[in-house]
């Protein structure tokens, strides 16, 4: 954090949530270290030492406090840092200890196209801390929120949390935190036999959050048999990879404006696969984006203001990018029924206590191995199927990985090999899949419509004085049309964009 002493003590006697997971404070006379919004008793200034994340609190020999739960607070936002190359390890850190992966520092060096040295040391310089200093706090954290929440047994919570061992766990554990993982697990409140349909975990964000926005754009997106939307809860199925194995099963993510928290329920058979669900939760709902970082640079755009504007994505990367391509030039009404038919086709039935769930999102090897005649089928044109099955080639193949941790350029360079995808696809998925906060569809209709011009080069012009928050931007553009508009890719760069879909002029169309 930039924050002086003083600043940072202020921050903290006003229990300013905008500070939530950008500042922990250690108390010295204690050995705890909080967030800005615990409610325990105010400690002395001089007694306080600031850090900008939890892995550095703990570096100082600080514990987490039981009370504020740090392991709850929302996360950094990919462009928090000035060293973007530094939060993106940082991302794929984090996701790596949520996935139960130990991942070699070179490798991940190599998918940022640096050496592991100039990692390591961008990394010092930003964060302070090593990147396995960084993993293990995350990692840590995790088991926290597992323990505390659930009542998985310690060495499934170790296993899912990235721990080789069961010894190596409890050693570190105690080494940190001054306690065992059974002992934490007798001071929560959570001592009662947990629920046979799953868990449940709490995830917190930084005020304001557009709530109506994110729950508006899923429901009118919600497949019949995979999602819905019931007032402030959503329900979906899922399939995960877990530790070898295929999972699957249902969440439900019940929305808590008061105090600020998203409660996430997975059913029993995704429980060792909570800690990859509750990064993909995060990503889906942007509950780790900054407003007020956001807000200010999105100041000029046309139309009401509206704070708190998040990037809704999804649950799943390859998902997100098939319903991008099945989104090409069509209303978002027309993707959605194409949508429903792929499901009912390809999805694979599952048995859930929902009744309105059924069905899970096709996986790409099954797309992949699937004939171009019985896509073709439902409706889908000929280009659209050919650039279905290429995607989902690379994605089950493993050349293509479709998550916030994936370098962005090269997996960019990697769609627009595909056949069928062009820069409109690309960015769109770059945004929804990716989490990327600068992704700039710019021949989106939409887009075009609320800045009032026909002229693509103009527009990104415009948008320059947005970076890098142009995806908030097209969010926020998306919400300011009265009759809202879709995103049609160009045939061709530079042609107005058009469509195939019939319809009456009446039709309100939106963006996919």
């Amino acid at each position: 954090m930039t924050l002086d002493h003083d600043a940072a003590y202020r921050v903290l006697t006003t229990h300013d949530a905008r500070f939530d997971g950008r500042l922990f404070v250690g108390v010295t006379s204690t050995g705890i270290y909080c967030r800005p919004v615990c409610r325990v008793r105010m400690p002395k200034q001089a007694n306080c030492r600031f850090f900008g994340h939890a892995a550095a609190a703990e570096a100082q020999g600080f514990r987490p406090c039981l009370r504020c739960r740090p392991e709850q607070a929302p996360g950094l936002s990919l462009m928090d840092s000035s060293q973007v190359l530094a939060q993106q390890a940082a991302v794929m850190l984090t996701q790596a200890a949520h996935d139960g992966q130990d991942p070699a520092l070179p490798d991940l060096a190599a998918r940022l196209g640096v050496t592991d040295r100039h990692l390591r040391r961008i990394f010092g310089q930003v964060h302070g801390v090593s990147p396995l200093d960084y993993l293990t706090t995350q990692r840590l954290l995790l088991a926290k929120q597992l323990l505390t929440d659930t009542r998985m047994p310690v060495t499934q919570v170790a296993m899912s949390a990235g721990f080789g061992s069961l010894r190596r766990f409890n050693a570190v554990f105690a080494e940190r935190y001054r306690m065992s993982p059974s002992a934490l697990r007798r001071e929560s409140d959570s001592d009662s036999p947990g629920a046979p349909e799953g868990a449940t975990v709490r995830l917190a964000w930084r005020p304001p959050y557009d709530l109506a926005g994110v729950l508006g754009f899923f429901r009118r997106r919600a497949v019949l048999g995979v999602e819905t939307v019931l007032g402030q809860t959503m329900h979906r199925t899922l399939a995960v990879d877990c530790q070898g194995q295929r999972l699957s099963g249902w969440l439900s993510v019940a929305f808590h404006p008061e105090p600020r928290e998203v409660a996430l329920t997975v059913s029993a058979s995704l429980l060792p696969a909570l800690g990859a669900l509750i990064t993909r939760t995060r990503q889906a709902l942007d509950l780790d984006a900054d407003p007020a970082q956001i807000d200010p640079v999105l100041s000029g755009l046309p139309g009401e203001a509206r704070a708190g504007v998040r990037l809704p994505s999804g649950f799943d990367g390859f998902e997100m990018a098939v319903r991008v391509i099945l989104g090409q030039q069509v209303t978002v009404a027309a993707a959605r029924t194409l949508t429903q038919r792929l499901v009912e086709r390809f999805g694979a039935p599952l048995a859930t206590p929902h009744p309105h769930l059924t069905r899970l999102f096709p996986d790409a090897a099954t797309l992949a191995a699937a004939t171009p005649e019985s896509i073709g089928t439902l409706g889908i044109v000929r280009q659209r199927v050919r650039a279905l099955q290429a995607l989902a080639v690379e994605v089950a193949a493993g050349r293509i990985q479709l998550n916030r941790a994936a370098p962005l350029q090269p997996t960019l360079d990697a769609l627009l090999a595909l056949p069928g995808v062009g820069e409109w696809s690309a960015q769109l998925i770059a945004m929804r899949a990716l989490g990327w906060p600068d992704a700039w569809p710019a021949s989106d209709i939409g887009i075009l419509k609320a800045l009032g011009t026909r002229e693509v080069q103009l527009a990104s012009a415009q948008a320059e004085a947005w970076r890098p928050w142009r995806a908030y931007a097209v969010m926020r553009l998306w919400l300011s049309l009265a009759d809202e508009l879709p995103s049609l890719e160009p045939a061709a760069a530079g042609s107005p964009p058009t469509t195939r879909t019939r319809r009456s002029p009446s039709t309100t169309l939106e963006p996919t």
